[in-house]
């Protein structure tokens, strides 16, 4: 298990962009996948991006592609979200996740999970 605590979230009117923040309590940082779900009420939790343990390699849902960008500092044990470009649509609880996989993209790929941070974009 991975201790993950996310920040950064919080009000932000359409169009604006904020910067969640995970860092993770782990001494092997660099074994894990990283990933964003997000999980709006009434809905189930959905991924919206992931990240390979060296950054070469990133993937997205369709509906954030060209808007939000996922990284990771490998020396301070945090992986990032970058939003741009936000939509009301876009609010929801955000989670942090880390992945023992390869290649994770699903719910059940991840086996440690943040306690999410709250995004709330106003139109």
């Amino acid at each position: 298990q991975v201790q993950l605590v996310e920040s950064g979230g919080g009000l932000v009117q359409a169009g604006g962009s904020l910067r969640l923040s995970c860092a993770a309590s782990t001494r092997t940082f660099t074994s894990y996948t990283m990933g964003w779900f997000r999980q709006a009420p009434g809905k189930e939790r959905e991924f919206v991006a992931a990240i390979s343990w060296s950054g070469g390699s990133t993937s997205y849902t369709d509906s954030v592609k060209g808007r939000f960008t996922i990284s990771r500092d490998n020396a301070k044990n945090t992986v990032y979200l970058q939003m741009n470009s936000l939509k009301p649509e876009d609010t929801a609880v955000y989670y942090c996740a880390a992945s023992n996989r390869a290649y994770a993209h699903s719910h059940s790929d991840f086996h440690s999970w943040g306690q999410g941070t709250q995004v709330t974009v106003s139109s």
